[in-house]
């Protein structure tokens, strides 16, 4: 039998106001507080979304890692993605993990959001529909969700003390409603993110308390963004719950303080720890109930669904005849460029994961094509960016001999106090031991290649580089914010170049102190010289021309698109624009693959035989893409987010605050609707997306009115006009007349998708829930449903909608 609320209630009785303020703050980084006297457990929680972390940032703990949240929305499918959450629960666990910090609710509101790959859309109904999918499939394994960053939080740069000015309406019906959805799907946690809104900090806001839970009936645990809890009493009194992380902060004993001198009413305090108890027993951690049973890793469970999920979300944006590709038909292919052989499968920051393994795109295709065609490799230009962490790859553990780098820990005479052998240079966490007081990585490189080469070590404080014994760098680097994301995962690195010898062994030593404030993170990158772009990209041209195909992935770098910061431009650069053109023009059947998590420019989109949007595809990732590109499935993704032919275009852009403010000035017009304000034409629409069929939309059937309040549906019949059975999202948006009330000139309302063989009609049932004809009144404060006309619009996305048909909104009863 589970816990009911009186057990909690006399769970609670048992605990002096003192105890009960004492749980309420985290007893370690990833743990809170337990409680013998009631039984209560930690609960371990982890970052996600697109894997399971766990608690330590180290190579060996590995994890199923999914494409991105951008490529789950891509799909519209929500069935899939309540199944991916369900292998997402099982990750967790099977590392023991009891709440998911997952999924991102935050909008697409610029295309220059730095973390635009870890939130579904720009649309806060499709990233409504798809964030609740996930947390139904996280939750039915047994496992707590955590909606978030409340609210608001929609961009990197000053988000730490950002504060955001948006207007009511804006704030209900945009932002605020993927949250809503999210607790209407039951989900467990609420996460409290650093911004401000309207001047409060988001973890001592009102907002946290109406609407989210007098409203919305949240039941929950609100729980800070890492750090975000700044002072004691204002977030108290709020509506936060649960101030992470732990030991240290300003709840814990100023808490308890507070409670017994009255700054902090006790009753507040209650529901906090009532609250707590609830998601303790929900997670099998309170009491004699026992957790949820820990799943075995399987691989072939984890790999079949990883890979389905890179076609469902892949976005075939323009297709000239070239796709698919048929294996029977192709002596030779050529696979060009630097993200072919180093696909970036995911976003970086603090979502960040060890996968178990990365299919690249160039494996992918390898595989599917040994033994019937030969696959051609030709690097082209290096991206721009820092030198990747060294891997097994590079460097051998100087003292085992083993792949990979030597890690030790020194005190400050630089005596050993620990060391251990390390697959890679990317060192996050390393373990503490008593008196220590430097971390240093060392690696034995033999160089394959000649030259000057790019070394380089991230972290802050002292820091220092040497080669055989001479040293390159040494210095003092303060951090520049105080961002945890920056501090602690992805700091900025120092490069210095040196010359080595191709095969000749050169030992690469880094050292960092471990001062406070410093953070945790030191890592060790080395690059080769960088080929000449005119030379190497000539190479890539006479290697399409020989081919009977060309396959060019070109992308983002980690420190393009991660958390901490926002982007500044949407260029790839003029080396990887400069490849495209090249090898597109020696072969018309070339097909760009953009392994990006945000809009790119693409200058060469019209010159491409096809261009193909992979994301960030996790660990699957090539063979999925394989499976699209020779037509073994269909590629099943719509745009979740408008894309600019050029950042100038687009209606919002703007991410930086000016005297600590960002104002959304915009209103409702985020993503396709701003672009229909502005009367401007984008390179691809919202919910843009194409298959290996054609089809033709034939009527759209509406009821000639519908009640406020009350759900509508409609039908839609579309014919498969192709030569191939196929998949068609089909997507249904309103509008209204122009009148008082501000409104978008259209907005989505719902979609369905339908499967249909060569010359079949399928008919979509679209059901419009009742929220799609609300609108806020800042003057009631409250919804309303205005009684008229209104305009039905269906078709394949926010700029192709031929069925147009017309209903009438009559009052409720």
């Amino acid at each position: 039998m589970g816990t009911s609320e009186d057990d909690i209630d006399r769970l609670l009785g048992t605990l002096t106001p003192r105890a009960r303020a004492l749980l309420l703050h985290g007893a370690t980084t990833w743990r809170t507080r337990a409680e013998p006297a009631v039984g209560l457990r930690e609960l371990v929680m982890s970052d996600g979304p697109a894997g399971v972390r766990g608690q330590s940032w180290d190579e060996r703990s590995t994890s199923v890692l999914l494409p991105c949240a951008t490529a789950l929305a891509a799909t519209w499918d929500e069935a899939l993605v309540e199944r991916l959450g369900g292998l997402l629960a099982a990750e967790a666990r099977r590392k023991g993990v009891h709440v998911l910090l997952a999924p991102t609710l935050n909008l697409h509101r610029t295309p220059l959001g730095g973390r635009h790959f870890e939130c579904f859309s720009e649309d806060p109904e499709l990233t409504g529909r798809i964030g609740a999918a996930l947390i139904r499939g996280i939750q039915a394994g047994g496992v707590a969700a955590t909606a978030k960053h409340y609210v608001a939080n929609d961009s990197e740069t000053d988000r730490l003390t950002v504060d955001v000015r948006v207007g009511e309406r804006a704030l209900r019906e945009v932002y605020l409603a993927p949250f809503e959805a999210a607790v209407a799907a039951g989900v467990r946690l609420v996460m409290a993110g650093y911004n401000a809104v309207d001047g409060t900090t988001m973890t001592a806001s009102d907002l946290l308390t109406g609407p989210l839970k007098d409203e919305w009936g949240f039941d929950g645990v609100v729980v800070s963004d890492w750090g975000a809890v700044r002072d004691t009493v204002p977030t108290a009194r709020a509506g936060l719950d649960l101030a992470m992380p732990g030991p240290d902060g300003p709840w814990g004993e100023a808490l308890a303080d507070a409670v017994a001198d009255g700054s902090v009413p006790g009753a507040a305090v209650d529901d906090k720890a009532r609250r707590l108890l609830r998601l303790a027993a929900r997670c099998g951690a309170l009491g004699d109930a026992p957790p949820p049973a820990p799943v075995p890793a399987r691989t072939r469970d984890t790999r079949a669904p990883a890979r389905r999920a890179v076609a469902a979300g892949a976005v075939l944006l323009s297709n000239r005849d070239v796709l698919p590709l048929d294996p029977d038909r192709l002596g030779t292919v050529a696979v060009i460029g630097a993200h072919a052989a180093r696909t970036r499968t995911q976003g970086g920051g603090s979502a960040g994961v060890f996968p178990r393994h990365e299919v690249s795109v160039l494996d992918g295709l390898r595989a599917a094509l040994r033994g019937r065609a030969r696959v051609v490799h030709v690097p082209g230009p290096r991206p721009d960016g820092p030198p990747p962490p060294l891997d097994t790859a590079l460097c051998t553990d100087p003292r085992s001999g083993r792949p990979g780098v030597l890690l030790r820990l020194l005190d400050a005479t630089g005596a050993e106090l620990y060391a251990e052998h390390r697959t890679t240079g990317r060192l996050l966490e390393p373990r503490l031991v008593p008196g220590a007081h430097t971390v240093e990585i060392s690696a034995l490189l033999r160089p394959r290649t000649g030259g000057h080469w790019t070394l380089g070590v991230a972290g802050f404080g002292r820091m220092g580089l040497s080669l055989d014994g001479r040293p390159l760098l040494d210095g003092v680097f303060p951090p520049a914010t105080d961002d945890p994301a920056v501090v602690h995962v992805n700091p900025p690195a120092q490069y210095v170049t040196a010359d080595l010898t191709a095969g000749r062994d050169t030992l690469l030593v880094a050292r960092r102190e471990l001062a406070p404030g410093t953070g945790r993170a030191t890592v060790v990158g080395a690059a080769p010289p960088a080929p000449d772009v005119a030379a190497s990209t000539a190479e890539a041209a006479r290697a399409a021309r020989a081919a009977d195909a060309a396959v060019v992935v070109v992308g983002t770098t980690e420190h393009g698109e991660c958390e901490g910061h926002d982007r500044t431009d949407l260029a790839l650069g003029d080396g990887q624009d400069a490849l495209v053109h090249a090898v597109a023009a020696a072969n018309p059947r070339t097909v760009v693959v953009v392994n990006s998590g945000g809009p790119v420019e693409m200058p060469w989109r019209e010159a491409a035989g096809a261009v193909l949007l992979a994301w960030f595809p996790g660990q699957e990732a090539g063979g999925g893409i394989a499976d699209v590109l020779l037509g073994r499935t269909e590629p099943g993704g719509r745009l979740p987010t408008t894309w600019p032919a050029a950042l100038a275009d687009a209606p919002v852009t703007r991410t930086r605050p000016v005297d600590g403010r960002l104002v959304y000035d915009e209103g409702l017009h985020i993503g396709y609707r701003g672009w229909l304000r502005e009367h401007r034409t984008p390179a691809y629409w919202f919910g843009h997306g194409l298959g290996y069929t054609t089809w033709n939309y034939e009527e759209l059937s509406v009821p000639d009115a519908t009640r406020a309040g009350e759900d509508l549906t409609v039908c839609v019949r579309v014919r498969n006009t192709g030569a191939r059975a196929g998949r068609e999202v089909v997507q249904v948006y309103l509008a209204r007349p122009p009148g008082p009330v501000d409104r978008p000139s259209r907005w989505l309302a719902g979609y369905a998708a339908v499967h249909a063989g060569p010359g079949e009609t399928a008919t979509a049932r679209v059901r419009i829930p009742a929220r799609a004809l609300r609108h806020w009144s800042k003057e009631e404060h409250a919804w309303r449903t205005d009684p008229g006309p209104c305009r039905v619009l269906a078709g394949r996305s926010a700029g192709d909608l031929p069925l147009t048909a017309h209903v009438q909104v009559v009052p409720a009863r």
